[in-house]
């Protein structure tokens, strides 16, 4: 096969592990980042174009003999940049999901109503409007608290309250209806609350029937130890996961997995690309907290340190429609990513700051997300969580030592980090 070379399409964490995999394939010509961050530049070439620029996308994939694009994240999706590519350049392959399918992450009513039609299990919920809201404040007293009440729309990870009072609930209803989240809230989602403990789980889909399913990761949220703060994007992450056993994973395949892909087809979306499952345990069985049309972060980081074999082999075929006889494995090995982040995140924080040590520590990676070269040359944060440190271990115990002992070795003005990343599976795992 000729070599391929590849756009991928976004500037977190998430691109710096798939740029890092990328680059390990002997089918890659060039890789391309658009617009990649102060790190990626290390696996391939940072183009300084917005992913949400279609137009500027297209030129640039002819202007580079681009043979394959990646779309990193959800916000070109939602957009429509499968479906624009399609029009203009329809010889070019792309993972990722026509505009209809990125409505699993783009309209959370949309995903629910799709579970509830291909008897996929999730929570039960109703949607409501500013028309319904005294509806939606009835329904709230028919569930039992905590109350779950979700943005439709995007809202960059934050549109999700979780609130114990009724009438606090009533009042966040309202006020989400009222603009709380801009339009992504103009529609809200209310939903029962669920008790168990979560994962994520990664499928790769080729559109035709054919899937393949990737490590399973869990991310930690909450900004602080113990699980407490506020919710960010991801504080770190660990793969495997002990509580994801051969017994629920074959559960998730058979009720959830294939269901989602025939239920794709079924309703005529064709869906080339990454499907994100957020999962929760209830009991011993699997339920959909909702799904993302591409990889999550920073879940990314560690499964792509797990995972085997060639990557871009790997998305050209699904991108392609045809994964064929093509297999996935893992490694048998722990993957660990902790987050550095920005002093004040997920809330206000300072950018700019510069980043000192020792940025290639010898037993772990580090994925950069918020980070840029500055005019001086020097490396600066630019975002809230700034640096992925990720270590591939014998087990997770080791895997999290060597992110520890590397996060020591760089530092910057206000940074912080979770330090009990992983425990609640260490724990898990010594009671079994």
């Amino acid at each position: 096969m000729d070599k391929v070379n590849v756009l991928l399409l976004g500037s977190g964490g998430r691109e710096s592990a798939l740029a890092w995999k990328l680059s390990q394939s002997p089918l890659l010509g060039q890789l391309y980042i658009a617009p990649g961050n102060g790190g990626t530049g290390q696996w391939g070439e940072n183009l300084a174009v917005s992913p949400m620029d279609f137009a500027a996308i297209t030129q640039t994939i002819k202007d580079k003999s681009i043979g394959l694009v990646i779309a990193g994240n959800e916000d070109p999706l939602v957009a429509g940049l499968s479906d624009y590519l399609a029009t203009h350049l329809p010889e070019v392959p792309v993972m990722g999901p026509v505009k209809a399918g990125a409505a699993l992450e783009g309209s959370k009513d949309f995903a629910k109503d799709f579970m509830t039609r291909h008897g996929i299990p999730t929570a039960r919920y109703r949607s409501f409007t500013r028309e319904t809201l005294a509806e939606g404040q009835d329904f709230l007293a028919t569930l039992q608290p905590p109350y779950v009440l979700k943005a439709d729309g995007l809202a960059a990870g934050k549109g999700v309250l979780i609130i114990d009072s009724l009438d606090e609930a009533r009042k966040s209803l309202a006020e989400m209806l009222d603009g709380m989240f801009g339009a992504s809230s103009s529609t809200v989602v209310i939903e029962e609350y669920l008790s168990g403990i979560e994962c994520s789980v990664f499928v790769v889909t080729d559109g035709h029937g054919g899937y393949r399913i990737l490590p399973v990761a869990k991310d930690y949220k909450r900004a602080l130890d113990g699980d407490k703060g506020l919710n960010t994007g991801g504080m770190g992450a660990v793969s495997p996961v002990v509580f994801a056993d051969d017994e629920f994973m074959t559960k998730v395949e058979e009720r959830i997995v294939r269901p989602t892909v025939k239920g794709l087809i079924a309703d005529g979306i064709d869906y080339r690309g990454f499907i994100f499952l957020g999962l929760i345990k209830v009991g011993d069985e699997p339920m959909v907290i909702e799904y993302n049309v591409r990889m999550g972060d920073p879940e990314t980081e560690v499964v792509m340190m797990r995972l085997e074999g060639d990557l871009v082999e790997l998305c050209l075929a699904a991108a392609n429609g045809d994964l064929g006889d093509i297999r996935v494995t893992h490694s048998d090995k722990a993957a660990v990513t902790v987050i550095a982040v920005s002093g004040g995140y997920p809330g206000a924080y300072s950018k700019g700051k510069t980043i000192t040590g020792n940025l290639n520590p010898t037993n772990s990676t580090l994925f950069h997300a918020g980070t840029q070269i500055n005019t001086d040359g020097d490396l600066v944060t630019s975002g809230g969580r700034v640096i992925a440190v990720s270590s591939l271990g014998e087990t997770v115990k080791d895997a999290l030592k060597m992110s520890y002992d590397s996060m020591s070795e760089f530092d910057f003005e206000g940074r912080f980090f979770r330090h009990d990343i992983g425990q609640d599976l260490l724990a898990l795992a010594n009671n079994d």
